[in-house]
């Protein structure tokens, strides 16, 4: 199984019970807790590129990108077109035989590009690394940075390559049953975090 079939494990499907491991409140603190890690590994604003993947890792990135940017002392409205982008991995998915009618999403990288700056692929849920492992080709087809950070929401487990994210909002441990649904305001209309659990059907006899 790679990362996930598409994006985040993003809907919960029938016969499956789910139980609320981060709302909104917990997720914007886990987004500040993680700007302010970056800022202190020593990286200003000036040197770092946000790239989220896509889908939900772009408004994270939109997200962090905010918070270092008002850290940094910069105005509300300032252009944040140069700190954060998109990173389409399409292309480079190790899955793409098996899919092949995905539609790329725009990478968007800032006009003065990455080479000699700190870049931080951003992304919802890290499972088995696959997905960052198609990341880091695409990113190494359009640049070359001076280094590369892994910020993720959640971090479920399960690596079967080895991937290790720099900057974690959450450490949950889960089955390979267990799916982790991710929601945004900015793509699902509301902030939260799910663990989804498949249901086993109640047996003859049994009361459901």
């Amino acid at each position: 199984m790679t990362e996930r079939p598409l994006n985040s494990e993003s809907a919960t499907p029938e016969g499956a019970d789910s139980s609320r491991v981060l709302g909104p409140q917990e997720i914007r603190r886990a987004l500040i807790r993680i700007a302010h890690e970056i800022l202190e590994s020593g990286h200003g604003a000036e040197e770092l590129v946000l790239l989220g993947i896509p889908h939900r890792g772009v408004p994270l990135a939109r997200r962090l990108a905010e918070l270092i940017a008002r850290s940094e002392g910069l105005p509300q409205d300032a252009d944040l077109s140069e700190l954060y982008g998109a990173l389409d991995i399409t292309m480079y998915r190790d899955d793409l035989r098996s899919n092949p009618t995905r539609a790329p999403s725009p990478t968007r990288i800032p006009r003065s590009g990455i080479d000699g700056r700190t870049v931080v692929l951003v992304d919802d849920v890290l499972y088995s690394g696959r997905t960052v492992r198609a990341a880091l080709d695409a990113l190494g087809a359009i640049g070359r940075p001076a280094a590369v950070r892994l910020a993720v929401l959640v971090d479920r487990g399960h690596r079967e390559l080895p991937i290790r994210a720099d900057h974690v909002g959450k450490n949950l441990p889960t089955s390979r049953t267990e799916r982790v649904h991710v929601q945004l305001a900015e793509t699902d209309g509301q902030d939260a975090v799910d663990i989804v659990r498949p249901v086993a059907p109640a047996r003859e006899g049994e009361q459901a």
